[in-house]
């Protein structure tokens, strides 16, 4: 991807903010200096900007000379409890946290971007707002600063979101219209048996056995209650039973995740698991408490916004542009898409050579900062694109 001189000239200064970020990452609804980090670099550049959004959440807003629409773009900035395992010189302060999701990427693109405009405040034709959102890994910041009435109250038309990704080589774009990420609920099972000695399970009621049940069940609602064409995951990533070898466990958890793209589906999946919950109770004499937290819909990119992209791309000079499959990975930008016509789309940091290969949420994640640009660049060429930026 060829970048402009002017976004060249800003490459050294996105490297800093992202590593500045990267130091002080923070778990979401606690973002304090990271949002502070923001908010000086913005008065730094006179922009004015709403803060305690969310807390710890910030708008930038940019006046257009002449505005027929309002466009927003949004990054979020928490990061995730997890140690880093990077030896890196600006490799987290925080012991247990970390930017492993590439969050700080993010923010910094958006930064880049407040400053490119301000740089081009002249020819600033229509409205932008910057929307700097906390808390997307948990407990979710998008719909909340939808129902704070925050984006109605700048007159949001358009959103717009970018997330790195591992899974596409370096500077790749990847998107699809329609449907993109996955719908996403998460479960906690909690099962009451009976203790008793290890030599007299009849007298006792195993939860770890219920729990097996539980487990091995469950993936035949994805079999055989599923339509298999149509795409649905349940996983159960945390299992917790038993005290020692020869007593039978009286209590067991499980924990986990439902993935699919379709409401209806993910409707059918929940009914399907309470059912198989009521069966287990009536078949071993337990008690099942079963809490399903539905979390974010499908991330649904407009088709006409998508067309439009890849169009202002193309004519840029982009051509590395893939129309990817539907991803079981989950995201909270879906709530804006559900009111405001929304776009979202993956940029590659795979880079072999380097040693950019280790997936998001892992403790050695990282990337060539030089993406960033690449970032920077996609954004202004849509709004180039669409005359929003002259």
């Amino acid at each position: 991807m060829e970048l402009s001189i002017e976004i060249k000239n800003l490459l050294e200064e996105l490297k800093k903010l992202r590593r500045d970020l990267h130091k002080i990452p923070e778990l979401g609804l606690e973002e304090e200096k990271t949002s502070q980090y923001i908010k000086t670099y913005l008065q730094q550049l006179d922009i004015k900007y709403e803060e305690n959004v969310l807390e710890t959440g910030i708008i930038a807003y940019f006046q257009g000379k002449d505005p027929k629409k309002t466009y927003c773009f949004r990054a979020d900035i928490d990061a995730l409890g997890m140690q880093e395992q990077n030896q890196l010189e600006y490799q987290s302060l925080h012991t247990g946290k970390m930017h492993a999701c590439g969050h700080d990427g993010h923010t910094a693109i958006l930064l880049g971007l407040a400053k490119t405009l301000v740089e081009n405040k002249e020819k600033l034709k229509d409205n932008i707002v910057l929307l700097f959102q906390p808390a997307e890994e948990g407990p979710g910041g998008a719909l909340p600063i939808l129902e704070g009435g925050f984006l109605k109250k700048y007159g949001v038309e358009e959103i717009y979101g970018l997330h790195l990704f591992p899974g596409l080589q370096e500077g790749q774009l990847g998107l699809r219209p329609g449907a993109m990420m996955s719908q996403n609920g998460e479960f906690d099972i909690f099962i009451k048996g009976q203790s008793a000695h290890g030599a007299m399970p009849h007298v006792g009621v195993d939860s770890i056995v219920v729990s097996s049940e539980m487990v091995l069940g469950m993936q035949t609602i994805i079999s055989r209650n599923i339509n298999p064409i149509e795409p649905a995951v349940i996983t159960i990533g945390r299992a917790e039973a038993g005290e020692k070898r020869n007593i039978i466990a009286e209590e067991a958890v499980l924990e986990g995740t439902i993935r699919t793209f379709s409401q209806e589906t993910y409707d059918l999946i929940k009914k399907r698991m309470m059912d198989f919950k009521k069966g287990l109770e009536i078949n071993y004499g337990c008690q099942i408490d079963m809490i399903i937290r539905d979390m974010y819909p499908a991330v649904y990119n407009d088709p006409h916004l998508t067309e439009t992209f890849i169009e202002a791309q193309e004519k840029c000079g982009i051509d590395d542009i893939e129309i990817i499959d539907p991803i079981m990975l989950a995201e909270d930008f879906s709530f804006y898409q559900r009111e405001i016509p929304g776009l979202f789309f993956f940029l590659g940091t795979k880079n072999q050579e380097k040693g950019f290969t280790y997936p998001l949420h892992n403790g050695k994640f990282n990337f060539d900062e030089k993406v960033l640009g690449y970032g920077l660049q996609v954004y202004v060429n849509l709004l180039k694109y669409r005359g929003a930026l002259q």
